[in-house]
């Protein structure tokens, strides 16, 4: 009989994970892979595979520190609700409310919005914006996007100003589109709170959580746990990728903090914060959110006009039965996704390769760090090691 954790999982079955990840690494899909599971408030399961660095065959460590992309956006998400049990937003209020360069928003080709976009749309990527970030644009959006240098602004209040000269991809709640919206949301926080995005995290989630390696910047003590980013677009093996719309320059605190991609952090860090969102809201007698704001941000937000025809990011998928809280995506129904996953799952990833989810009916939090930048083709991890994780919670 197979013997089991204290938290309640095969160790079998958590050993074939690392067989997974392992045989990923010898085969150069990988360069290295670490991850983090904790039951019942415990860590139960690390390990840490490969290398931080092809060239000198530096080794990945617990504290590598990687850049987590979109990763970042339910860390927002969390910082808006910190404001939200401050009882000074609602997703009902028009986002001009509290930008107010949005008053004057058209919607697509320059016409009249059917409602203003609100804040609960722009938590939720319906309500009517693109992204214009990438090698090129994908539509009028995006390019009317990037001629309006929205990526160059030199602030957060200048970058809402921007993006508020541009009409809306879409009439707002009609469509999902992955978008800038968390970028936005950390414009609303600087508003609202009378602080930088970075000093508010700082101040709000980083600190009061311990997550001692998480900011929008490496400091030069830390440089050397950076671990290098990887891809393999066109090529026949993992490369260093250095393009500058991927990778900035870690050691410069930068000019915008993105609350949709910007944040760099460590495994432990994250493990922290997700753990913090399992517990509704607090950890280790720090209180960040409100059991009800966690609720609300973990909660499906999408109609079922929207899920039903499915809308995609990257490898997130939502559908009937899998839909979308607060910046990240939620399982309301696990048996209709077909997801081996409890009931209320949340979860989210970053370009990177980087996921995690927090399993409440199962008490779960698993975390997960590469270095690869996701394509067509690669490893479905977070599908993979879902479906391992429940095999070791029954086998």
């Amino acid at each position: 009989m197979d013997a089991k954790l204290d938290g309640g999982l095969s160790a079998a079955g958590l050993a074939r994970i690392d067989e997974m990840l392992a045989g990923f690494v010898a085969e150069g899909v990988l360069p290295g892979a670490a991850i983090l599971v904790a039951r019942h408030g415990r860590i139960v399961h690390r390990a840490t595979l490969g290398l931080k660095d092809l060239a000198s065959g530096a080794p990945l460590a617990e504290d590598t520190i990687y850049r987590i992309f979109s990763m970042t956006k339910p860390v927002t998400a969390a910082a808006m609700m910190i404001l939200h049990d401050r009882g000074l937003w609602s997703p009902d209020d028009p986002i001009a409310r509290h930008l107010p360069e949005f008053a004057g928003v058209k919607g697509p080709g320059g016409v009249e919005v059917e409602h203003a976009p609100t804040l609960g749309e722009l938590m939720t990527h319906t309500a009517g914006f693109g992204y214009g970030i990438g090698l090129g644009p994908h539509d009028a959006t995006d390019a009317a996007y990037i001629a309006a240098g929205v990526w160059e602004a030199g602030s957060l209040a200048e970058f809402a100003q921007r993006v508020a000269a541009v009409p809306l991809a879409y009439q707002p709640g009609r469509a999902w589109r992955y978008s800038l919206s968390m970028d936005l949301q950390g414009a609303v926080i600087e508003r609202l709170s009378g602080q930088g995005l970075a000093d508010f995290m700082g101040d709000h989630i980083f600190t009061p959580l311990g997550m001692d390696d998480t900011d929008f910047f490496v400091p030069a003590d830390k440089l050397a746990r950076l671990a290098n980013l990887y891809h393999m677009y066109g090529m026949a093996e993992l490369t260093l990728l250095d393009h500058p719309s991927f990778v900035r320059d870690p050691r410069v605190i930068p000019k915008i903090a993105m609350g949709g991609a910007g944040l760099y952090s460590t495994i432990s860090d994250y493990g922290r914060f997700a753990q913090m969102l399992l517990n509704g809201g607090e950890l280790d007698g720090a209180r960040i959110l409100s059991a009800e704001a966690v609720a609300m941000m973990t909660a499906n937000h999408l109609s079922e006009a929207l899920l039903n025809p499915g809308v995609t990011a990257g490898m997130q998928k939502m559908g009937p039965g899998r839909g979308y809280g607060f910046n990240g995506a939620v399982f309301h129904d696990p048996a209709l996704a077909g997801a081996p996953v409890g009931r209320g799952t949340y979860q989210w990833d970053g370009a990177s390769g980087v996921w995690f989810w927090i399993d409440p009916e199962n008490d779960l939090v698993f975390v997960g760090m590469i270095q690869r930048m996701m394509q067509e083709g690669m490893p479905r991890l977070q599908d993979l090691t879902q479906q391992m994780i429940s095999e070791a919670l029954s086998g």
